[in-house]
């Protein structure tokens, strides 16, 4: 090889080196995702949520989610290794009865064990399927 054509080679590996890029948990942090589709309810995502959409927000410090079930705010503690993932059972939430949307979200996270993010979706799995799929809030 000529010597120039190894020099490029080492500089772009030095270059792609300083800028690791950012593995999926990191793109959990720092925004909130709202639900765009749940598996399994024999009633329309509309029909289930016909005020607010279900959000959740991951918080590293406290290893807490926290967001709305569509109707109730909720807690819970989750537990991450690379992209598998666990919740713990939702902390106490506000008692309103909005329609039954808000029991069939939280039941389905307790079914949740990894998650992956693509194109700006989070997708949380049981298994290999896809059982809630969320995008990106705006602020």
């Amino acid at each position: 090889m000529k010597p120039s054509i190894i020099l490029f080679l080492c500089v772009l590996m030095g270059i792609s080196s300083c800028n690791p890029k950012l593995d999926d948990s990191e793109k959990l942090f720092n925004t909130t995702w709202e639900l765009v589709y749940i598996s399994g309810p024999r009633i329309a995502f509309d029909g289930l949520f016909p005020e607010k959409k279900p959000q959740i927000t991951f918080d590293k410090e406290t290893h807490q989610v926290t967001g709305t079930d569509s109707c109730n705010g909720y807690s819970a503690d989750f537990e991450l290794d690379e992209n598998t993932i666990s919740f713990g059972e939702p902390g106490p939430t506000t008692m309103m009865f909005c329609g039954g949307g808000e029991r069939q979200f939280l039941n389905m996270m307790q079914k949740i064990d990894s998650y992956i993010i693509e194109g700006g979706e989070l997708n949380l799995l049981a298994g290999e399927v896809p059982m809630m799929r969320f995008k990106k809030v705006e602020p």
